[in-house]
């Protein structure tokens, strides 16, 4: 058993993320300045995208995106409820209504025959997540989002990196959200980035920014102006050099620590996929799979344990780890709300019962990788 307890998902921060910081503070620029522009153009360049705005977090960009479409009260926004409640609350925070579909089997995204059933007049917008970092159907939903001249929304806060068909998430003129949490494959502590068409960037940019239409580093430079006019009422969601700091140096790595993810995750699939008590993540063929989560579903019947006791064994031998996620419908704010029940959405909720996320970091070591399948294989072996 480990003496010291493995956290589910470290960040990697190294000695230069530190000298970049430090050189951003001993500048004259510590908001939205120079880095933030450098970090967002060679985000744009590494995804492929029309254009990037740096923003705070993830749920800046959803929330951003929502405004800038127009999507209000009496629209509907069809989403996965198998998903963290940032995706959701942006939509309620809009006034338009969430309206939830269930996820496919293996990959745990949202089900293209769910959203089709679920369209209707008022539908506005969906929005797609790309669970633990594998690419929906794309084209299944471009195709049902172009017949009806609905809007497509990317919540890629898992899939920095993902490819589906050849293509990097964030690459089309759409929408896409991406997280840079401290668990997620490139952090810059909080914040995010939204990618997409550079017309509909600008509209977003003028909202993230108390609708200003100048921002600060134009009004303070030495070229900049005084003068600025309010021309919509945005919000405060801007992201500052400090975050691009971290952000320029983790994305220069980004390759490398993708390299380990994969390594950790192909030792995982090599030790539990045999056992038969666990149904492990697949990776589709025409996907490059952004492993930003390995989430292992259990067979409780075949295991003798729930997901729940399995969890509190883990933490027993020092092994952290996380759910991904308590489906929408089962909070109680939703719930009561839409008068959902458990079993509206089977294949999430079934899932999430027995779903546990491993710990998965480039921070971990061999020996933390051998100490993580050291204990799911004793309690495979105990129970079985």
């Amino acid at each position: 058993m480990r003496s010291t307890f493995l956290p589910f998902s470290p960040p990697l921060i190294g000695d230069e993320e530190i000298a970049e910081v430090v050189d951003t503070l001993r500048s004259d620029w510590i908001t939205t300045g120079p880095k933030t522009k450098r970090f967002e153009s060679e985000f744009g360049q590494y995804v492929q995208a029309p254009a990037a705005l740096a923003l705070n977090s993830c749920t800046a960009a959803l929330h951003t995106s929502l405004v800038a479409l127009g999507v209000g009260p009496g629209d509907e926004v069809i989403t996965t409820t198998l998903t963290f409640a940032a995706s959701v609350n942006v939509i309620e925070h809009v006034g338009a209504r969430p309206v939830l579909v269930d996820v496919e089997p293996d990959t745990l995204n949202m089900d293209p025959a769910w959203v089709e059933r679920a369209i209707t007049p008022r539908t506005k917008a969906i929005m797609v997540v790309h669970h633990s970092g594998h690419p929906a159907d794309l084209d299944a939903l471009r195709k049902l989002a172009e017949s009806r001249n609905i809007a497509l929304i990317e919540d890629a806060a898992h899939a920095i990196a993902a490819r589906y068909k050849g293509r990097p998430i964030g690459s089309g003129n759409n929408p896409v959200a991406f997280s840079f949490y401290a668990t997620k494959n490139l952090t810059t502590a909080e914040g995010g980035m939204l990618t997409g068409d550079a017309e509909f960037l600008d509209r977003c940019r003028l909202i993230s920014l108390h609708g200003l239409n100048r921002d600060a580093w134009k009004r303070y430079g030495k070229e900049g102006s005084w003068y600025y006019e309010v021309v919509t009422p945005g919000f405060k969601y801007n992201m500052t050099d400090l975050q691009a700091s971290l952000g320029l140096v983790q994305l220069r790595k980004l390759e490398a620590m993708q390299a380990r993810r994969r390594e950790i995750v192909a030792a995982y699939q090599e030790a539990f996929t045999p056992l038969g008590v666990f149904q492990t993540p697949v990776a589709r063929p025409e996907v490059d799979h952004a492993w930003h989560l390995y989430v292992l579903r259990l067979w409780p019947e075949r295991l003798g344990i729930t997901r729940n006791q399995f969890i509190e064994e883990l933490k027993a031998r020092n092994i952290g780890t996380s759910v991904h996620f308590i489906p929408i419908h089962i909070h109680p704010y939703y719930r009561d709300k839409y008068g959902f029940k458990p079993q509206d959405f089977p294949v999430a909720y079934d899932s999430y019962e027995r779903m546990v996320s491993l710990p998965l970091s480039p921070r971990m070591s061999d020996q933390d990788v051998a100490d993580v399948m050291e204990a799911v294989l004793e309690l495979s072996a105990v129970q079985a």
